[in-house]
Formats: C-alpha cells, sequence, structure tokens
C-alpha cells in the first residue's frame, strides 16, 4: 500500500500531468483539498473510486484516519493537492505521521502555480542581464517565519520574488518592497491562475494597492514582482548566440560561409 502525494497543477485540470491522471485513476481511495483541487480531474473514476473525500472541512488526524483504514485494507491512496504538493502543500506534517506509522508514500510533482501565472502573464522570469533567480516564498502571519527570510531580507537580492498568500497584505508588502525595487517597479497580482473564474491585474509598486482593492482579490493569489515583468532591455540568450560554440553546437560557422549562406536564402525568405 502507498500514499502518493499528487500535485494537479494551479486549477486547470488540463495542467495536471500524465503521471499524476493514471495514479489517481489507479487509486480506490482519493482525499483531495476541495477548495483548491477541481473536480473535474476525477472525472474518469466519480463511479469507479471507492472514496473521493474532500478533506477541506477536516483536520489532519481525520486525515490520518482515512489513510490507516486505506493502509488495513491494502488499499492505495491518492492524496491529491493543489499545485506542487512540495512546495505550501503541507505534506510535511502528513509524511511525518505516515513514517512513525511505517506507511509507504511517494510524491508526484505538479504545475506550480508561479509557472502557471508567468505563462498566462507572457513572462519569462529569468532574463539575460536582469534577473537569473525567483525567490518563492509568502508573506508571514500566522505561520513562524525565520528573520533571515523576512521579505526586507529578500528584496534586498533584487530577484524575482514569487509571493504566496499576501495579498490580503498587499499594503504592508508594497511598503516593504519599494525601498528595494523602487515605486515603478513592476508588479502583477494573479487570482485563481487556471480557474474558469481566474483574474490578474498589472502594475507598478506605486499603485498596484489600489488595483487589487478595485478587485478586491483577498485570497488564492499570487504576487509576481521583478523588472523581469516590464523590461524588453535584456541580452539574447548564450545558448542561442552563433558566435559562441558549446557542448551541443561545438563549431562555429565562420563569419564570411555565414554571409555566403545568407545572401544565397530562398527569394521568399529575404522579403
Amino acid at each position: 500500500m502507498t500514499v502518493y502525494f499528487i500535485g494537479a497543477g494551479p486549477g486547470d485540470p488540463e495542467l495536471i500531468t500524465i503521471k499524476a491522471q493514471k495514479l489517481i485513476n489507479a487509486c480506490p481511495v482519493i482525499l483531495y483539498a476541495g477548495s483548491l483541487v477541481p473536480r473535474e480531474i476525477f472525472v474518469d473514476v466519480e463511479d469507479t473510486a471507492e472514496k473521493i473525500i474532500d478533506t477541506a472541512s477536516i483536520h489532519l488526524d481525520e486525515i490520518i484516519e482515512h489513510i490507516v483504514e486505506a493502509n488495513k485494507a491494502g488499499k492505495d491512496v491518492a492524496r491529491v493537492h493543489s499545485g506542487d504538493p512540495s512546495l505550501y502543500g503541507a505534506i510535511g506534517e502528513q509524511i511525518r505521521r505516515l513514517e512513525t506509522l511505517d506507511i509507504g508514500y511517494q510524491i508526484i510533482p505538479g504545475v506550480t502555480a508561479t509557472s502557471a501565472s508567468a505563462a498566462w502573464l507572457g513572462k519569462e522570469l529569468t532574463l539575460s542581464g536582469v534577473s537569473q533567480t525567483i525567490i518563492m516564498t509568502r508573506y508571514e502571519g500566522k505561520t513562524p517565519f525565520p528573520e533571515r527570510e523576512r521579505l526586507p531580507a529578500l528584496a534586498a537580492s533584487g530577484a524575482t520574488l514569487a509571493i504566496h498568500l499576501g495579498v490580503t497584505r498587499i499594503h504592508k508588502i508594497v511598503e516593504e518592497l519599494i525601498p528595494f525595487y523602487g515605486e515603478n517597479c513592476p508588479i502583477a497580482v494573479c487570482y485563481r491562475t487556471g480557474w474558469l473564474d481566474q483574474d490578474k491585474v498589472t502594475g507598478v509598486l506605486s499603485d498596484i494597492v489600489e488595483k487589487v482593492r478595485a478587485k478586491k482579490f483577498t485570497r488564492t493569489s499570487l504576487i509576481l514582482v521583478g523588472p523581469v515583468l516590464g523590461t524588453d532591455d535584456f541580452r539574447d540568450s548564450y545558448l542561442y548566440d552563433e558566435d559562441k560554440a558549446h557542448v551541443y553546437r561545438p563549431k562555429v560557422k565562420p563569419k564570411k560561409l555565414r554571409s555566403v549562406e545568407s545572401s544565397q536564402a530562398h527569394p521568399a525568405l529575404k522579403k
């Protein structure tokens, strides 16, 4: 018997991996976070799975009880989380319990909200000469926060930030970021990325609070911050530079040869 911690992606049922869907379809017991995971991903097993349980309204001990019951019966469990379960998935405490109970488990990764939101915005989050680092974090609240990871410490890097679970404190986030990024730094707030009611707002640090409040975003929003969201001033990738050789393209054509090839190009390509 195995418990599979499965990442269902950010909300779009089509953004689940093939492996994840196969495991969901094969497990007789399914426990899923109903407030964050679309029911549509269970469409193929609605009538065949023995149990499909929404865990949104139950606590950790009750979740473990369902797993223990399945373990006694030798039945695999699909424990389905949103996004990637290893990122803010609250699987750590479940795994700790399973290890104590000597119950086997595997983690099946999923598409993150950061990846899906960047795609929705049509942005690359790592641009040459602009930013090569993405910091995924959350804004401090009830969860204890190490001093070294508080937002000002992270902002000092100037990296692209992906801030989870902070939209209700957007005004505080902005106050803490402006000294490091400036008032004109681009920012995007993506609400329920991948869901039918997804919405987003873009702006700069100086005007985003007003825009977010106008949208009335109060939950399930990802905040992306950094110059990469609003610049065309970046270098082409070294990987595709015709003047640079690398392990997959060890030889560089002489400039004279490239010039001849260009002059012999098909007429339609010269237009």
